[in-house]
């Protein structure tokens, strides 16, 4: 839909006219949740512009589960958004989520004739490319009739409180790359500081400031994390190395623990067991991973000293991959012999730090290589209904700007669609 051009009738006073572009609700960010929320609200009837500074749509989209986009997860509970999501109150994606499940974005897959899969876990991808969900976002705008900018930067935003004497229903005045706009419903999808390269800015944060809308404190999250010093040198050799592993941080009701694969880096550990745990660990507390999670190792390496006289490191090397062998009985001078010399004193502390190797990271690999980013806006200050901020009339927030962070395995895309349907289903139309 292409916007009006010079004169604009204004809604709640006909015989009035202005001569800024006026919009049902306008939409700064074009990726999963904008682009969603877009063409949702469009297809309600409502005349929507969609505004993105970046060259290309959705490359968060793009680039995400290895170019397959991991676009929800079947094991979502709605009912329990605890189990998948971490925020001040991670409880308060309830709403949007049981309105908007897994099983109606995958109907909405469907009618587009998309084909995909299950991985694991519940993960589904598209079994060609990203493109496809991006393809099908943008087939839902224009069935919708949004208008989009792109690229397009905002340089200022500005209220104008309603009054007796207020001509015009639309309240905030943008004005941007491609002339001033106005409109009744401001809707933020611009998403957090994870990967600037492809775009990522803090827009969304400035504006809730501007507002006086409070912050949570925002940092790296399903990130890798990392181990300085010479204590890591007999790991980074490692790099490359890939292992399923059973990961732990916090202790008693902050206790957290996922069973998935860790990945060695020349930096330190990566993987989907080390990007879950991100999300979890605070600064300067320890992990503990057992690196061999289905075996019983001292019953192994007992029967191991019984009946072999192999060195420790082949013995161990039929319980975890023989690198990682090789490396762990370096540690110790004890663990460098024919198991069947070893003391069984040995063999209890080998299969002992196996079972929980305890370290504790120095730090991430920062935003450049977060695939979210924890914290955001206060969801106190939110309507769950609506996603509409309960101090200032007509905002929005959607998607990762806000305060709500999803596991990793879709549950991020999930919270994308959910957050931007319930917003966009709570649009008011033109006049209301």
């Amino acid at each position: 839909m292409a916007a009006q051009s010079e004169l604009f009738l204004c809604p709640t006073h006909p015989n009035e006219v202005q001569t800024t572009p006026f919009f049902d609700a306008i939409i700064i960010g074009a990726g999963a949740a904008g682009l969603f929320c877009a063409g949702q609200a469009g297809q309600r009837g409502l005349k929507v512009l969609l505004i993105d500074h970046a060259d290309k749509v959705a490359e968060k989209i793009r680039i995400s589960g290895g170019g397959r986009c991991n676009f929800t997860n079947r094991d979502l509970d709605p009912a329990a958004p605890h189990k998948h999501f971490v925020g001040q109150n991670p409880q308060f994606c309830r709403s949007a989520l049981s309105r908007y499940t897994p099983a109606d974005f995958i109907a909405l897959v469907q009618k587009h004739g998309i084909p995909f899969h299950e991985k694991h876990k519940g993960q589904l991808f598209a079994d060609r490319s990203a493109e496809d969900i991006i393809a099908m976002l943008l087939a839902e705008c224009e069935a919708g009739g949004v208008t989009r900018w792109q690229p397009c930067s905002v340089k200022k935003i500005d209220f104008l409180a309603s009054s007796a004497s207020e001509s015009c229903w639309g309240s905030y005045q943008i004005d941007t790359d491609h002339g001033p706009v106005s409109t009744g419903a401001l809707v933020i999808a611009t998403g957090g500081l994870s990967i600037p390269k492809i775009g990522a800015t803090d827009f969304g944060y400035r504006l809730a400031q501007q507002f006086n809308i409070p912050l949570i404190e925002r940092k790296p999250g399903l990130v890798p994390l990392t181990f300085d010093g010479a204590g890591w040198a007999p790991y980074a050799q490692l790099a490359g190395l890939a292992l399923p592993v059973q990961i732990i941080t916090g202790v008693k009701k902050n206790r957290m623990a996922f069973d998935e694969d860790l990945l060695f880096t020349h930096r330190g550990l990566s993987g989907p067991a080390v990007l879950q745990i991100s999300s979890y660990w605070q600064d300067g507390t320890p992990l503990a991973i057992n690196l061999a999670p289905t075996a019983d190792l001292p019953a192994a390496l007992a029967q191991g000293k019984a009946r072999s006289r192999k060195l420790i490191a082949n013995e161990l090397a039929t319980l975890v991959p023989s690198r990682l062998a090789d490396a762990w009985a370096q540690r110790e001078a004890d663990w460098q012999r024919p198991i069947n010399e070893a003391s069984d004193k040995a063999l209890a502390r080998l299969a002992e730090q196996l079972a929980r190797w305890e370290l504790t990271p120095t730090g991430t690999e920062g935003y450049k290589k977060a695939e979210v980013t924890l914290g955001g806006v206060d969801t106190r200050v939110l309507s769950q209904q609506t996603m509409e901020c309960k101090t200032q009339p007509g905002l929005y927030f959607i998607g990762e700007v806000v305060d709500v962070t999803g596991w990793l395995g879709g549950y991020n895309f999930q919270w994308a669609w959910a957050s931007a349907h319930a917003c966009a289903q709570a649009l008011p139309m033109e006049g209301q």
